[in-house]
Formats: C-alpha cells, structure tokens, sequence
C-alpha cells in the first residue's frame, strides 16, 4: 500500500508541474526530421527544405509564416494536426492561438481570460469548464507556460521538447541566472546558437 501510494504522490506531481504540455503524438517544428515532415498532408520536398532552413522556429507564427507563402489556410490548417510549435500561453496573440486547429474565436478569448497560467493544472481547470477531458488534452499539446530558469524542477525542464538528462543539469548547474545573457552564454558551451535560442524560447528569468 505505501508503494502504491508513493507512486500515484509521484504521478500527481509530475502532472502538477509540468508547464509544457503533453504530447499525444504532435510533432515538434523544431525537432521532426525530414522524412516525417514530408509524410504529413501537402509537405513537398521544396517546403520541407525551407521549414527546416528556418529553425530555430520559436513561435506559431513564425512558422505559420514560413507555411502560408506556400499553403492556403485550410491546408495550413492541416498541417497544424500534425505539427506545431507550441505557443506561450501567457503571452500569445490571438492571431496564434487560432492557428491551433479547431480553435474558435470564443474559446480563444477563454484562453486569454484567465492569463497569467501559473500551471497546466490551472490551465486544465480553467478550460475543462468548456470542454471535455480529452479536447482539454488535445488542445494542451499546442500550448506551453515558460519555465522560471531559476526555480523550475528538473521534472519542469525535461518536459521542454527534445531535453535530455545531460542538458537539464547543466541548466540547474549555473543557476542562480541573473541574466539571459548568462543563460546564453552558460548553455552555449554545450549546443550552438540555433539550440540556445530553441531552448531560451521556452524560459524566462525568474
């Protein structure tokens, strides 16, 4: 009994802090390779080339943009079921937020009226008043809330798209961060400048 109790006190927790939201099968802009993009809906050769020649992508927009001198917006659309780049929930526009497919004008609203998210567990309080669990779980794949560099748990950053063990220690190995500017250069020791800046897109200085 204190085995299963330890394990479901670990489970909670796990869901409660976790700020970037859990993947059913999205696949990330940034991380997804060649032939995986080009094996979605309307993804040729040509625009594969030049999604990848522009990562870092480091918002819906950007990539959207990216997409849309190609893609009409129904086709941009569903690309979106497939591949995204998370957008911060605090911080986007409504124009992002709608890139989400499915999105609606009202529930977009929904999404803004209760910023600041301090958690994903606030975020699925807040909507579930909307919505049903597993439309809550889908839309949570397309939204992150940025971590604290200095106070988020390693459970925190291994949830950041493509972190591994290694790179969450060196993020709380320099810690306490009193610039981004120290996080760029601590970090850049490890990955290059197109890294930092996906990673940095996912934090802030707390």
């Amino acid at each position: 009994m204190r085995l299963v109790t330890l394990f479901l006190l670990c489970t909670f927790a796990t869901v409660t802090h976790a700020q970037v939201g859990r993947n059913q099968g999205l696949l990330d802009a940034n991380l997804a390779g060649r032939e995986q993009l080009l094996a979605l809906p309307h993804m040729s050769g040509p625009l594969v080339d030049a999604l990848m020649a522009a990562r870092p992508i480091t918002s819906a927009g950007q990539l959207d943009a990216a997409l849309a001198a190609t893609l009409d917006d129904a086709r941009r659309a569903e690309v979106y079921e497939s591949v995204f780049r998370q957008i911060d929930l605090n911080s986007a526009s409504e124009a992002e937020i709608m890139l989400i497919p499915g999105m609606s004008k009202r529930m977009a609203h929904e999404f803004e009226e209760y910023r600041p998210y301090q958690s994903l567990e606030q975020f699925r309080r807040e909507i579930g008043k909307y919505v049903d669990e597993d439309e809550v779980a889908r839309l949570e794949q397309y939204i992150f809330i940025p971590l604290g560099l200095n106070s988020a748990t390693k459970a925190d950053l291994m949830t950041i798209p493509g972190m591994d063990e290694r790179m969450a220690h060196e993020f709380e190995e320099y810690r306490p961060y009193t610039s981004l500017e120290q996080f760029r250069r601590e970090i850049g020791k490890y990955v290059d400048d197109d890294e930092v800046a996906r990673l940095e897109s996912y934090v802030t200085l707390d």
